[in-house]
């Protein structure tokens, strides 16, 4: 990953509880998994997201070169551009694809009625 391509919101929120979510950092770091994020700092809903994920990565101590961040923007029509949109048919963001050795074997999408890594790790654990 290039060093210019970081998302901000990736940046762990100081004030996220890891022990409220035990679970959840277990799950995250049970694996090697790679982390793909597709976000971008200009999105309300990755602002208010990203960083409780990136506390989240933090305290399951996923190491950086597992995580890579894929900063999209937006069209005038909505539609989202940015590095591997299309491979990985991205329509909304944030965009969170869980990989083990290639394989992809989670993914969020935009919104789910509890937080990134609580989703995550739900579907890491079936």
């Amino acid at each position: 990953m290039a060093e210019s391509e970081t998302l901000e919101t990736m940046q762990p929120n100081p004030a996220w509880d890891a022990a409220s979510y035990e679970d959840a950092v277990a799950a995250l770091g049970a694996e090697p998994y790679t982390f793909k994020i597709w976000g971008g700092d200009w999105c309300g809903d990755c602002r208010r997201q990203l960083p409780d994920f990136g506390a989240a990565l933090d305290a399951a101590e996923v190491s950086a070169d597992r995580i890579e961040h894929y900063p999209v923007e937006k069209e005038d029509d909505g539609s989202k551009v940015g590095p591997l949109v299309d491979e990985y048919d991205i329509s909304l963001i944030p965009t969170v694809v869980v990989e083990l050795e290639g394989e992809e074997v989670a993914r969020f999408v935009e919104e789910e009625p509890v937080p990134i890594a609580v989703f995550l790790a739900e579907q890491l654990s079936n």
